[in-house]
């Protein structure tokens, strides 16, 4: 299924899209001190992602099943990214966040954003969301490399945006081309 049929973007939607929440990056990517707080911008980045996602086939059971992202850890990201989430709408489903304290309760997530507060278990979560179709972001220096999909790296002031091909591939999980021309592509 093609991304656009899929997502039931149009073409000028989805430019605008990759306008507004990817077009930061492209100006030299967002600062602290230009108006756009760091998380308001990785909150909005998350829920936008989803756009740009094409799970694997079997992933929801139905049409009408939501798209769930889920928070692992403390962050301060997870009160804007379930405040961003409210009524949030991806194609015909809807978008949701919700907080989960333990790796093994990420069954019902396509999103799993995972803090930085919970580096020490990186391998270990990498472990048991292996080959589940899951789109792990992080906010850690190395998250992408060790085995996250995507990652939000900060180089000075500026966020920049990491995927990992070769996780997103055995995930099955299809990544735009708009997005991957955005982005720094690592290896793990």
């Amino acid at each position: 299924m093609a991304l656009l049929r899929s997502n039931r973007l149009t073409p000028g939607t989805l430019r605008l899209t990759l306008a507004i929440v990817l077009g930061i990056l492209l100006t030299g990517g967002a600062t602290r001190g230009q108006g756009i707080e760091e998380y308001q911008f990785k909150a909005a980045f998350l829920y936008n992602v989803a756009k740009f996602v094409e799970w694997p086939p079997g992933t929801f059971k139905a049409s009408s099943d939501p798209i769930v992202g889920c928070i692992l850890g403390e962050s301060p990201l997870a009160n804007a990214l379930e405040q961003g989430a409210r009524d949030k709408v991806v194609g015909d489903r809807k978008f949701v966040m919700r907080r989960i304290p333990d790796v093994r309760q990420s069954g019902g997530c396509q999103i799993l954003f995972v803090s930085s507060s919970e580096r020490k278990r990186w391998r270990s979560i990498f472990a048991g969301t292996k080959n589940s179709g899951i789109l792990t972001i992080g906010e850690g220096d190395g998250f992408a490399t060790e085995g996250g999909v995507i990652n939000f790296k900060l180089e000075g002031d500026k966020i920049r945006i990491q995927i990992n091909m070769e996780t997103a591939n055995r995930e099955g999980l299809h990544i735009s081309s708009r997005l991957l021309s955005l982005s720094h592509i690592v290896k793990g």
